[in-house]
Parts: structure tokens; C-alpha cells; sequence
């Protein structure tokens, strides 16, 4: 698949993210489509020596990372968020192709893994994203730090864990009256009613919406799920680091 043609794709995707979400400036942009271009050329160019992805062609690139993090476009919980934790962001995704559309919104990215997020730092520098900071941390460590916890409007987790973790690692960074949003697929959905605890003893919301959008991966049905945060976070949470992931809540 050549560049040309994954550009293409790109266009497609954005066309129909477009009508989708109602936010119409997607569809057209040839600068962000310019930097979404680039950011595939950043990432596969050093995947080559460090292991950012297994998404290695373009077009898939173009249609599994770069669309696929811009599903909460649209969104209310995102469209009104000023301050935006993406939380085990890696290379830098959903949040670098978030950031290159919404530069008004404030982003950190962290994430465990050196490598991938001094990458996502690199990246977002190239791209001259200046509204975009990083932060080599562990979710448990962030959300027990007092400049982060709950200090976003809105954390982001795609691929990271099964619900119950997650909620552990991104519910102490929100404030009350913001939300989380996570990227599922159908088959998650089991993960709400063992999530109950959780949200529960967390500050979440009792239910948890599901927004399924077939029109932007047809094969994957890109779920996504969103907690609202309702009540501060007891200081018991997040448990230490490792604790969460070893016996999920």
C-alpha cells in the first residue's frame, strides 16, 4: 500500500468521522491530514529500532491508530474537556492524533514504558504540538501525585486492560463532574457488571454508556465506554504500584 493510497484511506476515515460526530471541520484538512501523514512516517520510521506498533503498513496504520483514536470525537464528555490525561498512551495514541485536532485541549500523555513515551515526547515536538506534555510514570503513581490527581476533565485509556483496572488507574485523575472514556469492543461489555465494585468505590457513576460506531472500523465495531466521575476519590485509591493489575477490584 503506498502513501498516496493510505492518505486516502485517511480521507475516507475522516469523511465519515465527520458526518458521524457532527464536528464537519474533520472532513478536507489538508494540514492535519499533513501531520497525521507525518506522525505515520515518525512512528514507522522508529519502529524499525524500538517496538511502537505492531501496525507496520500503512493503510492499516492509518485506519487502526490514527482513526480508531479519534473516535471520541463528538463526544460531549470530549468535546467540552479542557484538560485531557491519556492514560498508557505509549507511542503517543489516542492522544497525539487528539492533540493535532484540538489544539485549544491540554493533553498528558503517560505511560510506563520509557521508550514508547519519550517517543510520544519526540513525536509531538516534530509535529510542533505545543498544547501536549508527557509524563514517564506508572497510572498508580500519577493519580496519588497531588499536580495530577484529580486535576483532568477527562482521562482516555485504549488498550490497556479490562475495565475494573482501568478505573483504578484513571478515575483518581479526573475531577468530579468529568468523565473517562475507554476504547472496548463488543465483547467487553461483560467487564460493566464486574466493574461495579469499582466504580463504586472509585467516585464513578453507577451506569456506564456505551457508544458503538460501525461506521468507522466496520470489522471491529469500535466500542467505546464512558464513566462519568460523580464523587471525589477516597485517598485509599489507587492502591500502590503493581496492586491493581495483581488482584483488579
Amino acid at each position: 500500500m503506498t502513501i498516496s493510497a493510505a492518505r486516502g484511506a485517511l480521507k475516507i476515515g475522516l469523511d465519515s468521522l465527520s458526518q458521524r460526530s457532527g464536528v464537519p471541520a474533520i472532513a478536507g484538512t489538508e494540514a492535519f491530514a499533513d501531520l497525521m501523514m507525518e506522525l505515520m512516517r515518525l512512528t514507522l520510521n522508529r519502529n524499525e529500532t524500538v517496538n511502537l506498533t505492531t501496525l507496520t503498513e500503512p493503510e492499516e496504520f492509518v485506519r487502526l491508530q490514527i482513526i480508531d483514536s479519534l473516535a471520541p470525537v463528538g463526544l460531549p464528555e470530549f468535546e467540552r474537556a479542557e484538560k485531557v490525561a491519556d492514560v498508557g498512551s505509549g507511542a503517543g495514541f489516542p492522544g497525539l492524533p487528539l492533540a493535532a485536532l484540538y489544539p485549544e485541549k491540554r493533553f498528558l500523555l503517560t505511560d510506563s514504558l520509557r521508550k514508547r513515551i519519550e517517543f510520544a515526547g519526540f513525536a509531538a515536538a516534530a509535529l510542533g504540538l505545543r498544547n501536549v506534555d508527557t509524563l514517564h510514570s506508572r497510572a498508580e503513581k500519577a493519580g496519588r501525585d497531588p499536580a495530577f490527581r484529580e486535576y483532568f476533565d477527562l482521562a482516555l485509556c485504549r488498550a490497556v486492560g479490562k475495565l475494573p483496572l482501568v478505573l483504578e488507574y484513571c478515575l483518581p485523575l479526573i475531577k468530579p463532574g468529568g468523565a473517562a472514556i475507554f476504547y472496548k469492543t463488543e465483547a467487553a461489555k461483560q467487564e460493566i457488571d464486574e466493574s461495579i465494585l469499582a466504580r463504586r468505590l472509585l467516585g464513578g457513576s453507577k451506569e456506564v454508556r456505551i457508544e458503538t460506531y460501525e461506521d468507522i472500523l466496520p470489522e471491529r465495531k469500535h466500542t467505546l465506554f464512558i464513566v462519568a466521575k460523580e464523587r471525589p476519590t477516597p485517598e485509599a485509591w489507587p492502591r500502590r504500584e503493581g496492586v491493581p493489575s495483581k488482584i483488579p477490584l
